[in-house]
């Protein structure tokens, strides 16, 4: 059995897509987590499958690098309209389902490899959060903890700290350090599900500029924001601590095409 694939990158978070309107491929935790093992699979951070979705373009199914099908992902769905326009769905403007609900993405630009994304995300409502920390979900849950000299902090360790404590141990939680510079932010994540630092996260990216919103009423609607893998720019309409209209914006580039055979 051959399962055709393509690997795609969001600001160094990747992905292994697969084209599913016709396979019906139903891939179980092992083989997933296999695929996505650096050493002895094809690696990348996570595996989605495009299906389709009656009155949409296609829906979006994506599973974690441990196997387990998780919440939504911001950078996985600028990749997946991408993934998509290979396929001939839709055109610059796109529609598409995930676990989260509906959401619309836009093509802005092509470069050679790659094209500039932004993607709708869903409305937020800030509830939780103190002198230190927010905890926001942007269609996937996220501890967003403002520090300093983020570039290099252990995040590793602060995220497990987190992530494994009393709380979140059976859920699990994704944990974000931003640090505010006069232009931008400077934000790392650190995934559940890969249990690691990621080189970006769209949710996280989009919760930590959410959090720095609250603490800057002046805001002008928008952040540009930094990760180790890239450059995305979160724009928002805020009320108090509701967040609407809100997109997440970035490169995605092709790496390669391929087979999965069993």
């Amino acid at each position: 059995m051959k399962i055709p694939f393509c690997k795609y990158e969001g600001t160094g978070n990747d992905f292994i897509l697969v084209d599913n309107r016709k396979l019906n491929w139903k891939p179980d935790e092992q083989t997933i987590a296999w695929l996505c093992n650096r050493h002895l699979g094809i690696g990348a951070d996570g595996l989605m499958l495009l299906s389709e979705d009656p009155g949409l373009d296609f829906r979006m199914t994506y599973y974690n690098s441990d196997g387990r099908e998780s919440t939504m992902c911001g950078n996985g769905g600028r990749c997946m309209t991408a993934f998509a326009d290979l396929l001939g769905l839709g055109g610059n403007e796109k529609s598409f389902s995930a676990i989260d609900g509906n959401h619309e993405s836009k093509i802005l630009s092509r470069f050679n490899g790659g094209m500039q994304v932004t993607l709708h995300m869903l409305d937020v409502t800030v509830g939780e959060h103190d002198a230190t920390h927010y905890y926001i979900n942007t269609g996937s849950p996220h501890y967003v903890v403002f520090a300093k000299d983020v570039m290099h902090a252990d995040i590793v360790e602060a995220g497990r700290k987190i992530r494994y404590g009393d709380r979140f141990a059976a859920e699990g939680t994704n944990v974000d350090l931003v640090e505010v510079f006069q232009d931008h932010l400077y934000v790392r994540s650190y995934e559940r599900g890969v249990e690691d630092e990621t080189l970006s996260c769209g949710t996280g990216v989009t919760a930590s500029a959410i959090a720095v919103a609250m603490e800057i009423p002046s805001n002008p609607g928008f952040f540009n924001v930094q990760t180790r893998g890239g450059n995305l720019k979160v724009s928002f309409r805020q009320l108090d601590n509701h967040f609407s209209d809100v997109w997440l914006e970035g490169p995605v580039k092709s790496i390669f095409r391929g087979e999965i055979e069993f």
